[in-house]
């Protein structure tokens, strides 16, 4: 059984190396199908299409090879929001990480995690279970924008980067959806209900009067809001009458959807959302076009 198992094995390394070498054909039907067998492969093809990369200096075959390994990384993210989509607690650091693996392929997950958890552990050591709700959100506000240094980036606001959980965590600046995300993660490890909650041109924070689960809490959200945290503005508190003042000046007319939580995988869409006006801004159609194919996974 081995033997045919390495059999196989060679065949396919074979096979494989043969298709790269063919890479510098001037026929584009000819390159459409080994481009189309050399995705299929997946992510086992890229370290021989690194090397084949590195031991060439035919343009047109690095540009192919490029955008080979490129299609095969950008699949491996839409099958990555295809599990988490199916998947029943819809993690949304998980979801963060992949969509923030489409820019970065090859970013360190575990260094990450690292970096997170080390936050959350802080966070934990400061919090005390007979503080007041306002008392909790003081010694997280302290964690998060004293220790830690987080902040709006008010200076480039629409830059992408701002939507890539690992430039937020390593550069501390962010978005009101992103800095929302790792704000309410952190406070979720110290038990403290926070839920995102999906305004027009703007992402907060809402805090429940319980500790259930966020299935639970959107259930039975109308009445339990206790107040709203906005992390984009460094923690600042605030009630549902800002809320209405902020949709008076936006001229909106206010929606439920504006005071209550949203689930994790609308979050998640904002997300993708907000890059694709950030790339639109900048003038990138393709990328553009991808992030519609992976808005088109995360869709109800």
């Amino acid at each position: 059984m081995s033997n045919s198992t390495d059999i196989k094995t060679e065949l396919s390394d074979s096979e494989l190396q043969a298709l790269i070498h063919l890479l510098d054909d001037t026929d584009e039907e000819i390159y459409s199908h080994i481009e189309h067998k050399l995705v299929s492969y997946g992510k086992v093809a890229i370290t021989a299409l690194e090397s084949a990369w590195g031991s060439t200096f035919d343009l047109l075959m690095q540009e192919r090879i490029e955008n080979i390994i490129h299609k095969i990384q950008f699949d491996e993210v839409k099958a990555g929001l295809r599990v988490w989509k199916q998947s029943e607690d819809h993690n949304i650091i998980e979801a963060s990480i992949l969509v923030a693996r489409y820019q970065y392929p090859d970013l360190d997950v575990t260094k990450l995690n690292e970096m997170i958890t080390k936050i959350k552990k802080d966070a934990w050591i400061e919090m005390n279970d007979n503080l007041t709700a306002l008392e909790k959100i003081k010694v997280l506000n302290h964690i998060f924008f004293e220790v830690y240094n987080f902040s709006g980036n008010t200076t480039n606001f629409h830059a992408p980067q701002n939507s890539f959980i690992n430039n937020v965590v390593e550069s501390r600046k962010g978005n009101p959806l992103s800095l929302s995300i790792l704000y309410a993660e952190i406070a979720r490890s110290v038990e403290i209900p926070l839920y995102g909650v999906n305004l027009p041109e703007h992402f907060v924070l809402a805090y429940h009067d319980d500790t259930h689960s966020a299935s639970q809490a959107i259930d039975d959200a109308r009445n339990r809001v206790l107040f709203y945290v906005n992390p984009f503005s460094k923690g600042a508190i605030f009630s549902k009458k800002d809320i209405d003042s902020f949709l008076g000046q936006l001229k909106v007319d206010p929606d439920k959807s504006f005071y209550l939580p949203c689930s994790n995988v609308a979050t998640v869409r904002r997300l993708v959302r907000n890059l694709m006006n950030s790339y639109d801004k900048l003038g990138y159609p393709d990328k553009i076009h991808e992030l519609q194919e992976l808005m088109d996974v995360i869709e109800d």
